[in-house]
């Protein structure tokens, strides 16, 4: 296999181009503030914010994970990303608003007010070990691609993914990942779409991709109900608690734009699921035998340069997007629940920004060495969501039943959700239950219980916004 360098000029210039406007964009942050909330003194367009939520939900991991998937199990793949969907469409009818009032923009904030400080903690360790999963997944799915761009091996060209992404994401905080953001959501869907359309073309069109697949790879419920649930499950608890979502929806001005936003995503998620399950199913025909995780990356190898440079792009986009936000709200969350309170409190903004900043290339390095070793980009990711998804029920329990469970409780139950969660992931799923049921279950059975072991309210009984 030959390098690629047309496309990988193309990529490089699409990415020059994105440094150029972040450079511009980071001008007006000047203190940490700005940097991790990515407000200068007027709110972000809704449907910005909606692109932005869009685009850090589908980076490589969701492009080259669905692919994986789908060269496996076929186009029920796709439910993965349709799950998030749906899980914006839940959030802005449900939690949009209720975020927004609550003036918050961490979701350890939001827990501190009902649950106490100790909570505040633990939530943030638990979503800043997320995320770092899923920059693993990203790492390795952006690695697969440009293995094949430049003909290197995986291992080197995931090294280079991780330190190039740091070294962009580096500049401009929260206001910068909104509007590059929105032009990463451009290039994916532009990228996505190409190749689909190669694909296709390639296999000879939709007609013959059925009749050289068995009937099954066509089948919504092949890759089996039970994990469809739990995709659900995860994808919806992710959409609910995870901190970039609640951070970009901050940037808008009211509760109505904030479910515009949500709606958006909602909207923009739906195709891209389906488009990418097709295209692994693309790579099925056309490349059997290959290794799964480089179902993707197989297609791109089959283009001329230009066309693979497009895609490659978007696939660049897509690992940088959400690095990007990844990288920006874990800064946030050490910044304001452990710099702020355990470092310095003073406020000295040369100092804050200069750790945020740190901090942010920090985060986005540590998760080079596991995205060596990922063997499968989705179960990775959905091990992150369901490791969110244990959060999403106390958010829920926050703003609609705050007079269920106790501070102990909730302590407890986000501690022993993650342990279990990530010990059943680790055991392969027994006896066919997917990890996202134990973080599903786990928080509701240990605030039940504390509930009815514990008569007194130990905690305030009203959601956060009705103390201000």
């Amino acid at each position: 296999m030959q390098p690629n360098y047309v496309a990988l000029a193309v990529v490089v210039a699409y990415m020059a181009g994105l440094g150029l406007l972040t450079s511009v964009v980071q001008r007006s942050v000047t203190t940490a503030t700005t940097f991790t909330s990515g407000t200068t003194g007027s709110g972000v367009p809704a449907v910005l914010v909606g692109l932005m939520l869009m685009s850090e939900f589908i980076g490589t991991s969701a492009s080259v994970g669905t692919a994986q998937e789908a060269y496996i199990a076929g186009i029920s793949a796709a439910w993965n990303i349709i799950a998030l969907g749906a899980g914006f469409l839940f959030y802005a009818w449900f939690l949009a608003g209720k975020y927004k009032e609550s003036g918050q923009n961490t979701i350890s904030g939001v827990f501190a007010e009902v649950y106490g400080p100790s909570t505040k903690i633990a939530t943030s360790l638990v979503m800043i070990f997320a995320l770092q999963i899923v920059a693993v997944a990203l790492y390795a799915g952006g690695g697969a691609i440009l293995s094949v761009l430049l003909a290197v091996d995986r291992t080197l060209a995931t090294v280079l993914c991780g330190v190039v992404a740091v070294l962009y994401v580096f500049v401009g905080g929260m206001r910068s990942v909104v509007y590059t953001n929105v032009i990463h959501s451009l290039m994916k869907y532009a990228g996505v779409g190409i190749a689909l359309y190669f694909g296709l073309t390639k296999v000879g069109g939709f007609d013959q991709l059925q009749a050289r697949l068995p009937a099954e790879m066509f089948s919504w419920t092949n890759v089996g109900v039970s994990q469809i649930f739990a995709w659900f499950i995860a994808g919806m608890g992710a959409t609910f608690s995870t901190q970039y979502v609640i951070q970009a929806i901050n940037t808008v001005e009211s509760r109505q734009k904030a479910q515009v936003a949500s709606f958006s995503a909602a909207a923009l998620l739906i195709p891209f699921g389906i488009a990418t399950a097709l295209i692994g199913m693309c790579s099925l025909v056309l490349h059997p035998g290959i290794k799964s995780i480089n179902a993707f990356s197989a297609l791109i190898g089959d283009m001329n340069g230009p066309m693979a440079g497009i895609v490659a792009a978007g696939l660049a986009a897509s690992l940088f997007g959400t690095i990007s936000a990844i990288s920006v709200s874990t800064a946030t969350l050490l910044y304001k629940d452990f710099y702020l309170r355990f470092v310095s409190a003073k406020d000295d903004e040369r100092r804050s920004l200069l750790f945020v900043r740190v901090t942010t290339v920090v985060v986005g390095l540590l998760p080079i060495a596991l995205a060596i070793y990922a063997p499968n980009v989705l179960q990775v990711t959905f091990l992150a969501k369901a490791i969110r998804a244990s959060l999403s029920v106390l958010v829920l329990l926050v703003f609609y039943a705050p007079w269920l469970g106790t501070r102990g409780g909730a302590l407890l139950s986000i501690l022993g959700s993650l342990v279990a969660t990530i010990g059943w992931f680790l055991m392969g799923n027994p006896f066919g239950i997917d990890n996202a049921y134990v973080a599903l279950v786990i928080p509701l059975v240990v605030m039940g219980t504390s509930s009815l072991l514990t008569r007194g309210r130990v905690g305030p009984t009203k959601p956060p916004h009705e103390f201000r």
